[in-house]
């Protein structure tokens, strides 16, 4: 099944939801702000796309991030899980396959 992980008012998971409806696909929305993501599900989307992807930039959670100066990835990753909004969303998955942001192609070999 398809988990797609967001914050309310996110467009680009908004977007990622139709894209599922549209092609009958069930997905499961996981808003984080009510369940947020376990380490263990982190490192599993971090192995796929590599722990720069994950991280929001432009996101003013992340600018005000002191761990964005730290040298390394492991208090990077625990900033990360300390406050999910400092992801870039949607984060989705299909089992082992993972993607970060609004990316249709990907997901379109998925099906």
């Amino acid at each position: 099944m398809i988990q797609i992980y967001f914050y309310k008012k996110n467009f680009d998971a908004q977007k990622a939801e139709r894209f599922f409806k549209e092609r009958r696909v069930q997905a499961q929305m996981i808003d984080l702000s009510r369940v947020p993501m376990g380490r263990r599900e982190l490192e599993s989307v971090k192995a796929r796309v590599g722990l720069d992807a994950l991280i929001d930039k432009e996101g003013a959670a992340w600018k005000e991030c002191p761990a964005r100066f730290a040298a390394g990835e492991e208090a990077i990753f625990a900033a990360l899980l300390e406050n999910p909004k400092r992801l870039k969303l949607p984060i989705v998955r299909n089992g082992k396959l993972a993607t970060v942001g609004y990316q249709p192609e990907e997901w379109e070999k998925w099906l």
